[in-house]
């Protein structure tokens, strides 16, 4: 029996995907995983087709045109996990930053201990990052910072991408109103579910910055996220938020 769903969105991914099928295939508890990938050029896609037949039941792809970005890309996975009745739904990155043994963590957090979200937190305990340049450590660390300054939620980790959802808390987002498809969707889902009022836990793990492909991370992405928070927090004193039906 599956404990959940994993999205991995994929856009040129080809040195990483089959490793990071085959770690999640090799956890002792089953893991489902599902490849949203936005027309990879390098033939990411071809790859875990050539998996599927090895993990019949366990492996799908869904296959995008173009590149949509991170946040589009989740909601596609929101949506047929929900239609397919998963109760656990993970996001993580396919480049290895986010180690895969984490996932049982994140499970039990909301399988066992009751929480609606699990975020792998970098921060919760000191600052666990590893192969990055302290520049960008600042910038991510001071970023959740700044988002908790604005918004007031209290999470450390607050742009975190490595997180558990439970079904309850996907189908209580309008998830036709996500607003964000960068760097700022991560914040938005977080703040969302905050304002929903549902248990969120931060779980530490250790990030480990990719050792191969190229990383997707722009000035546009931050940008989004620098305002976007400002945006997120202004439109809540006017709209109140309220559980979809």
């Amino acid at each position: 029996m599956s404990e959940g769903l994993v999205l991995i969105p994929t856009y040129n991914e080809r040195e990483n995907a089959e490793f990071i099928i085959r770690k999640v295939m090799s956890l002792p508890r089953a893991f489902d995983v599902l490849i949203i990938d936005d027309g990879s050029p390098d033939g990411t896609a071809n790859i875990v087709r050539g998996l599927m037949a090895e993990f019949p039941g366990r492996l799908f792809l869904e296959e995008r045109t173009g590149k949509q970005g991170l946040g589009t890309a989740y909601i596609h996975g929101f949506r047929w996990a929900l239609a397919q009745g998963y109760e656990y739904v993970f996001e993580m990155d396919a480049d290895f930053s986010h180690n895969p043994d984490d996932l049982l963590r994140l499970h039990d957090a909301c399988a066992i201990e009751g929480y609606d979200v699990a975020i792998g937190s970098r921060y919760i305990q000191g600052v666990n990052v590893v192969n990055w340049p302290m520049s960008r450590v600042l910038m991510s660390y001071f970023a959740s910072w700044y988002v908790r300054l604005v918004t007031g939620m209290p999470i450390r980790d607050a742009t975190a991408g490595f997180k558990c959802y439970t079904a309850r808390v996907l189908r209580a987002l309008d998830l036709n109103n996500i607003r964000f498809v960068g760097y700022a969707f991560q914040i938005e889902m977080k703040w969302l579910a905050y304002q929903l009022g549902f248990r969120i836990k931060e779980v530490p793990i250790i990030f480990t910055d990719r050792t191969r492909g190229t990383s997707k991370m722009s000035k546009g992405i931050v940008e989004e996220a620098f305002f976007g928070v400002l945006q997120m927090k202004v439109n809540s004193w006017f709209s109140p938020l309220k559980r979809a039906a």
